[in-house]
């Protein structure tokens, strides 16, 4: 395998790995920013009230999208396999 080979598909599961964890981030951040602000407007300062609603969100996340992340993955996974002939040369 040569080097620009091994960069090229190093640098698509990075990608992958980015546009699949891309919505459960933000969906947690949202979650967090919101969290804390409720902290701050009523003063509560307990540092574990945000963990909860944070593995909610992403749960929730993880559970609608799940379906879109596997199909993302396999077609990856698809293609590397389809195509491991031209990368080995």
């Amino acid at each position: 395998m040569e080097l620009g080979s091994a960069v090229y598909i190093l640098t698509q599961a990075v990608k992958l790995v980015l546009i699949i964890s891309a919505p459960v981030l933000l969906a947690c951040l949202a979650v967090g920013v919101v969290v804390s602000l409720l902290q701050a407007i009523t003063q509560i300062q307990e540092i574990t009230l945000s963990f909860i609603p944070k593995i909610l969100a992403a749960f929730v996340t993880l559970a609608i999208l799940f379906p879109w992340m596997l199909k993302m993955m396999m077609s990856f996974t698809k293609a590397l396999l389809e195509n491991v002939d031209l990368f080995l040369r």
